[in-house]
């Protein structure tokens, strides 16, 4: 027998390799890597291999998508939070349903409820097999829509499998159901809230990067626990202190905890994801040797594989058509809705004109007739209502210039609809079926194969599919020049006006001295140069000042709408690589 150790080592050294070499010859990496996982099950000396489900379910989803969470563009989530919502609930209830009747007429003895669960089982998309998907330079909203979907449709899948499960035993109850859905999404929402709020907390008080990194480790798994002994789903606990964890990362750590974080995540996320595609392949074996001891051997289960694919496919183009219908029809609401946000800003200026031109000293109070109470005008909330009402006023209008500059039509619905790939979901939820289930192998084996046939027939084709459709020139993930630049000045703005302010002060609380605020302040946005003379310890605290001024200015624009998300993340991480070199260039002066 291999020794275990060596078995590690050959697998990572394997996933490494067809991650570097497969875009080398245009192909994915995690099809490279099943490829190999079913050439190595068919050799007639390598055993046997079955993984416990509990394993996939518990020990490598939760931090896939924790660590897919925290990189979710949270700006372009909420715009499009309904749709991803349809797509990972109401598209996933009604595949399983029309999944369930299609299975219960064709197989004796199984049952609608049997039915649905196999048909929850092959209805979710994967998170990890959508990746596939991010790296062909598609429009940044598709793969949004993309993520967010395989992020939550788990827990509606998995809730229906254990719904369905159990009506084999007790009867079917609608309310029921409905009640352990909710159950499992609220408190689910609610643990991975408190879970990501408590992950920012103490993470922020242990000052030491590796140890901190470390920690963040356990993260996805403190969510996924109590949530699942609390009657929730785990792996949407996962999710939610994922997104809380992403959206305070760039408020409560440290640039150096924040780098250690994406490159430690991104590698676990690289052994995981391999790991993940070379089991598929080294399970076959098995599942290929129990269903050629049935009568029917390996045929039923294929052409059954095949038909519920193509059902599978059917429905998701219906709905997905339905949506983009949706979309476009919204699209052209827009124009009426940009009018009235344009009234309302001209109400704002007046309300504004009003207030410059002076108060009244009282105003009526509640109340009716002459004698109802006055009160004193509060001139400072009187502003702060004007500041709120314009900061909602220019999230709406960046939500509909969002709208505008990206488009839905019948081509991205197209790559939206091919692009919703079964994987190890699949493949776990399909094994947790009971032992004694009715046809166990045959419902495994047509899982297996769903799995394997999308992700290679859909795999291999989006690549051509995207490049026919013309769709390889959208705005792929990451921000343009234009973005950027216009973040940029308006960090330089707020910079400026801090300088110009006079308020920096250095670290122990002194002013900077004049001369080198106005050296520096002239080229604040510079990064750190080679000059000699500025090597001076007031001009690196000065440009850590700085730095800190335009990450609270970029902490705003956040909350704003204004600049994509990957957008103000690449101006973050320039501002982290700025401020550990000039702390690196303080200690050296130290």
């Amino acid at each position: 027998m291999l020794d275990p150790l060596l078995i590690f080592v050959g697998a990572v050294v394997v996933i490494c390799l067809a991650t570097a070499f497969g875009p080398r010859f245009n192909l994915a990496g995690p099809l490279i890597l099943m490829a190999l996982g079913l050439g190595v099950s068919l050799l007639p000396f390598v055993p046997a291999l079955e993984i416990d489900p509990e394993l996939i379910l518990v020990v490598v989803l939760p931090p896939l998508l924790y660590s897919a969470a925290v990189q979710l563009p949270a700006i372009e989530f909420r715009r499009d939070f309904g749709p991803i919502a349809g797509l990972s609930v109401l598209l996933v209830v009604v595949s399983s349903i029309v999944l369930g009747l299609f299975f219960a007429w064709l197989i004796p003895g199984l049952g609608i409820a049997l039915g649905i669960a196999l048909g929850a089982i092959l209805s979710p998309t994967d998170a990890v097999a959508t990746s596939i998907a991010k790296r062909l330079g598609i429009s940044t909203r598709v793969v949004t829509l993309l993520e967010g979907e395989s992020l939550l449709n788990d827990a509606t899948a998995l809730v229906l499998l254990r719904t369905a499960i159990a009506a084999v035993a007790g009867g079917f109850a609608f309310g029921d159901t409905v009640f352990a859905f909710a159950q499992a999404v609220i408190v689910a929402v609610l643990v991975g809230a408190v879970v990501g709020w408590l992950n920012l907390r103490v993470r922020a008080w242990v000052a030491h990067s590796a140890a901190n990194t470390a920690l963040s480790f356990t993260i996805p798994f403190i969510a996924y626990l109590p949530s699942e002994h609390l009657g929730g789903s785990g792996l949407v606990a996962a999710v939610v202190a994922g997104i809380v964890t992403g959206q305070g990362a760039a408020r409560w750590f440290t640039p150096d905890e924040r780098i250690s974080d994406r490159l430690n995540w991104r590698t676990v996320e690289l052994l995981l994801e391999g790991a993940v595609f070379l089991v598929m392949g080294l399970e076959l074996k098995e599942i290929v040797q129990r269903n050629l001891e049935r009568d029917q051997g390996l045929w039923q289960g294929a052409w059954l594989a095949v038909a519920a694919l193509a059902i599978v496919l059917l429905v998701r183009s219906a709905y997905v058509a339905m949506l983009i219908w949706l979309q476009g029809r919204r699209r052209r609401l827009h124009g009426r809705t940009r009018q009235r946000v344009e009234a309302m800003d001209d109400g704002l200026d007046q309300f504004e004109a009003r207030l410059d031109a002076g108060p009244p000293d009282v105003v009526r109070g509640p109340g009716r007739g002459p004698d109802r109470p006055t009160r004193r005008f509060d001139m400072a909330h009187a502003r702060r209502r004007l500041e709120m009402g314009r900061s909602r006023l220019r999230r709406l209008v960046a939500d509909l210039d969002y709208y505008r500059d990206t488009p839905l039509d019948w081509r991205h619905g197209s790559v939206i609809v091919w692009a919703g790939m079964r994987g190890v979901v699949t493949l776990a939820a399909a094994q947790t079926l009971p032992r004694d289930t009715v046809e166990r192998p045959l419902l495994i084996f047509v899982a297996f194969l769903v799995a394997v046939l999308s992700l290679l027939l859909q795999g291999l084709t989006l690549p051509g599919l995207v490049r026919m459709l013309g769709l390889t020139d959208d705005k792929a993930e990451g921000p343009t020049r234009e973005e950027q630049q216009a973040l940029n000045a308006e960090l330089r703005s707020a910079a400026g006006e801090a300088v110009a302010a006079g308020k920096l002060q250095r670290r122990d609380g002194e002013p900077f001295p004049e001369n080198i605020v106005r050296v520096v302040g002239a080229r604040m946005t510079q990064p750190p140069d080679e000059d000699v003379d500025a090597r001076t310890q007031e001009v690196l605290e000065l440009r850590l000042a700085i730095i800190e001024v335009m990450r609270a200015r970029l902490a705003e624009l956040s909350h704003d709408g204004r600049h994509a998300t990957a957008a103000l993340r690449h101006a973050l991480a320039e501002l982290d690589a700025d401020q550990l070199s000039l702390e690196l260039r303080l200690d050296d002066a130290d």
